[in-house]
């Protein structure tokens, strides 16, 4: 965590790349979920980044968050505010783990210094999104809020066939292979006939 100056160049450049991917109508739907699933105790983040990034950055919002969307069982047995940086980091990786534990997939995770230092805020928008896209879909009766922030991920939609349908599916040609039924050349020119003079 050593203290860094601006970036130049082609640094800056990819920083400036990831900033503009944060979004500040999905923070107010986010900050707005965060409330009506935990309690106003959570309180409320001034507006912009470095509010949210502030809000969030301790860990312990997005631990509330986390064990608010479990009956019993919370996956963080202990939530405390602490001022020393590597107490706060270690809450933020307890959530990240504990939302893997809860479905969020790895590709859709932030990383700890991504919300710590302020690099990717935009990744840390993706994951609560991820979050509450999963909690709408599970619908255990844990997520409040309105269910039209997030969108509900797509379902299994297993199919079981018997042996004898297996079986008639073999013998049918699928439209998507074509059919060469009544294919022939008949009729097909291509141009004059090659002319052959001794």
């Amino acid at each position: 965590m050593a203290n860094k100056g601006p970036s130049y160049g082609l640094s800056r450049q990819v920083q400036d790349k990831i900033d503009k991917k944060y979004d500040p109508e999905l923070e107010d739907r986010l900050v707005e979920w965060i409330i009506a699933q935990c309690g106003s105790g959570v309180g409320k983040p001034e507006k912009g980044k470095l509010g949210f990034q502030t809000w969030l950055k301790d860990g312990c919002v997005l631990s509330e968050l986390i064990n608010s969307l479990y009956d019993r069982d919370k996956p963080i047995k202990k939530i405390q505010s602490s001022g020393m940086a590597f107490k706060q980091m270690e809450q933020v990786s307890q959530f990240l783990n504990a939302a893997e534990n809860y479905g969020v997939t790895k590709t859709d995770m932030f990383q700890t210094v991504d919300l710590w230092e302020g690099k990717d805020l935009a990744a840390v928008q993706r994951t609560l999104l991820a979050l509450g896209s999963i909690a709408v879909t599970k619908n255990d009766g844990t997520y409040r809020g309105d269910p039209n922030w997030f969108f509900k991920k797509a379902q299994e939609n297993r199919r079981d066939f018997s042996d004898d349908q297996l079986k008639d599916g073999k013998n049918v040609i699928g439209l998507q292979m074509g059919s060469n039924r009544g294919a022939s050349q008949a009729g097909m020119s291509y141009g004059r006939p090659r002319q052959i003079i001794n």
